[in-house]
């Protein structure tokens, strides 16, 4: 019988990354953004949530053509509209940007706050861009190509 495994062991990467932010946010108030400490912890936030959205985000959700993602099960599948499961990745990530984006563009950009979520949108359009490019385009001498 395969021995089950804790909840701090299968999740032990997302909750790493989790504290990784949380430890970063904690030095981000404390520091003056007009440093290079404070605009370092503030990009630091939005480059440790991106990997964030990657590790989870892979977990849950499927974009067919990509050779990162999971492949959705067969019966789910059947069940589902399947242009909505096959693109959900893409379609939660363009989702959860534009929700980035309006919260921006509520912000004061200068604000301490708004210099993060700027950085965060950036980091989103990043990760949505390198789900679509990697469904289509190939990298010779790396795994997938």
């Amino acid at each position: 019988m395969p021995k089950r495994r804790s909840f701090l062991h299968q999740h032990s990467l997302s909750l790493t990354i989790l504290a990784i932010l949380g430890f970063l946010l904690v030095m981000y108030v404390r520091a003056d953004p007009s440093t290079h400490m404070g605009a370092f912890f503030g990009n630091a936030i939005a480059d440790w949530m991106g990997t964030l959205v990657f590790v989870v985000a892979t977990k849950y959700f499927f974009e067919v053509g990509s050779r990162e993602s999971r492949r959705p099960p067969k019966r789910f599948h059947e069940r589902v509209g399947g242009f909505l499961l096959e693109h959900s990745l893409t379609i939660v990530l363009a989702l959860t940007g534009i929700i980035w984006i309006a919260l921006f563009a509520r912000m004061s950009v200068d604000g301490k706050a708004g210099q993060v979520v700027g950085n965060i949108v950036s980091e989103w359009t990043q990760v949505l861009g390198l789900v679509i490019i990697t469904k289509y385009l190939h990298e010779a001498g790396s795994k997938e190509g």
